[in-house]
C-alpha cells in the first residue's frame, strides 16, 4: 500500500496546519502508519506514528513535537491526520506519511511541503 501526504503550505510561526495521509487504493485500513519529515540538508526524521492494536489506536510522537503535534485517524481508519499547532521555524520540512513497513524498507513516496515563515 502506498500512501500520500497532503495539506502542506505556508504558515506563520505559531500557526496551525493539518496534514492528511490517504491511499490511492480503496482498501487501505490503518495498521501502522508513520509521519516523517526532512528539512533541507538534514536526514529524514521520525515525527509521529499511529498503530491499530485490536481496534485501539496507539500513538507516539517525537520529543520535538510532543504537545504541539497530534496524530490521529478517522472513524473509518482509512485516513491518518497530523494536526500541527504552535508551528516553529524549525518545523519547516517536507512531510511524508508511510506505512511502517515501507518506511523500514526505505521506500518513500512524495511528501508535502510545510514552510513556517514570517
Amino acid at each position: 500500500v502506498q500512501l500520500q501526504a497532503s495539506g502542506g503550505g505556508l504558515v506563520q510561526p505559531g500557526g496551525s496546519l493539518r496534514l492528511s495521509c490517504t491511499s490511492s487504493g480503496s482498501d487501505f485500513r490503518l495498521d501502522a502508519v508513520v509521519w516523517y519529515r526532512q528539512a533541507p540538508g538534514k536526514r529524514r526524521e521520525f515525527v509521529a506514528g499511529i498503530t491499530d492494536l485490536g481496534g485501539l489506536a496507539v500513538t507516539r510522537h517525537a520529543d520535538s513535537v510532543k504537545g504541539r503535534f497530534t496524530v490521529s485517524t478517522n472513524d473509518d481508519k482509512n485516513t491518518v491526520y497530523l494536526q500541527m499547532n504552535s508551528l516553529k521555524l524549525e518545523d519547516t520540512a517536507v512531510y511524508y506519511c508511510n506505512t511502517a513497513m515501507r518506511a523500514r524498507d526505505n521506500k518513500w513516496g512524495q511528501g508535502t511541503q510545510v514552510t513556517v515563515s514570517s
